[in-house]
């Protein structure tokens, strides 16, 4: 699973269907891929809009 989230974080255009199939083959769920890929792709969108906005973080 880390090494998809990776992937998709650092490489997201080079994602093909062999990447599910490795999940699959580690015994996810199709539901659980979903999820994994929803909350990888939610963090990345989240970082991107705070680093283009310049938010500074929290001490």
């Amino acid at each position: 699973m880390l090494r998809y989230v990776e992937k998709l974080t650092r490489t997201p255009a080079e994602m093909n269907r062999d990447d599910v199939e490795a999940l699959r083959q580690a015994g996810f769920a199709d539901a659980a891929t979903l999820d994994i890929c929803q909350v990888a792709a939610y963090y990345a969108f989240v970082n991107r809009l705070a680093d283009g906005l310049g938010v500074e973080l929290e001490r």
